[in-house]
C-alpha cells in the first residue's frame, strides 16, 4: 500500500531577500508568497490530496489556505511542524552575527546552533514524530503538508539516516513553496523528489 506525503515550504516573506532567519518570528507571506500559494493550489488540484497538515505559523497557514478552500479540506494544524527557533539570529543575516558565532554555526549547525535557539536535533525529533503519525494515519492516501525550510531539511536527513550536522551542506537550498515528496510502502520510507517547483505537471503528481 503506497502512501505519498508531499511537504511544501511556505511562500516567500519579506525576510527572504538577504536570507534573514525567520524561525519563531511569525511573519506573513509577501505579494510573491501570495502568488506562490496560488501556484500551490493549482498544483494541488492535480495532486488531489486526501488530507492537509500545516504548521500553525502564519506564513504556513496563509500558504495552505487557497488549497484548503479550493479542495474543501480543513488542514490539521500541528505545533510540531513549526520552524526551528533561531534564538539570537532571528531577523538577522548570517553576516550580521558575531563572526565567532557565524563560523561555529557554519562548521556544525547542530552542535553550535544559534545561542538561545532550539536544538536542531530536538526539532528533528518532533518533526519526525509527526511525520510518522501522518504516515500511519493516512495509509494508502496522499497528504500535503506545509511547513518550513530548516525543519524540512532536518526531516529529510532524519528519514534518510544522514547526519543532522550536514543538513546545510547536503541540502543547501529549498525554495519558497518548493516540494519534497516521500513514499511510504511496505514499511519503508523513501525520498522520491526534493526541491521541486509547485507547477502542475503529471510527473509531480
Amino acid at each position: 500500500m503506497k502512501t505519498t506525503i508531499v511537504l511544501a515550504r511556505h511562500g516567500r516573506t519579506e525576510w527572504h531577500d538577504g536570507n534573514r532567519y525567520t524561525g519563531s518570528t511569525d511573519l506573513p507571506i509577501d505579494e510573491v508568497g501570495v502568488q506562490q500559494a496560488l501556484q500551490l493550489k493549482e498544483w494541488a488540484a492535480g495532486y488531489a490530496p486526501d488530507a492537509l497538515w500545516c504548521s500553525p505559523m502564519l506564513r504556513a497557514r496563509q500558504t495552505i489556505t487557497p488549497t484548503a478552500e479550493a479542495l474543501d479540506l480543513t488542514p490539521t494544524l500541528d505545533a510540531r511542524l513549526r520552524e526551528v527557533d533561531f534564538g539570537s539570529a532571528e531577523g538577522k543575516m548570517l553576516s550580521e552575527l558575531p563572526p565567532a558565532v557565524a563560523k561555529a554555526f557554519q562548521l556544525d549547525p547542530v552542535r553550535d546552533h544559534f545561542p538561545g535557539g532550539e536544538d536542531p536535533a530536538a526539532a528533528a525529533d518532533r518533526v519526525h514524530e509527526v511525520f510518522q503519525e501522518i504516515g500511519q494515519r493516512h495509509q494508502g492516501q496522499k497528504v500535503l503538508v506545509v511547513a518550513h525550510n530548516t525543519l524540512i531539511r532536518l526531516l529529510v536527513c532524519r528519514v534518510l539516516g544522514l547526519r543532522l550536522n550536514d543538513y546545510r551542506r547536503l541540502l543547501p537550498a529549498l525554495g519558497p513553496a518548493a516540494l519534497v515528496r516521500f513514499r511510504w510502502q511496505n514499511g519503508t520510507v523513501g525520498l522520491e523528489a526534493y526541491n521541486l517547483p509547485a507547477v502542475r505537471m503529471e510527473t509531480l503528481a
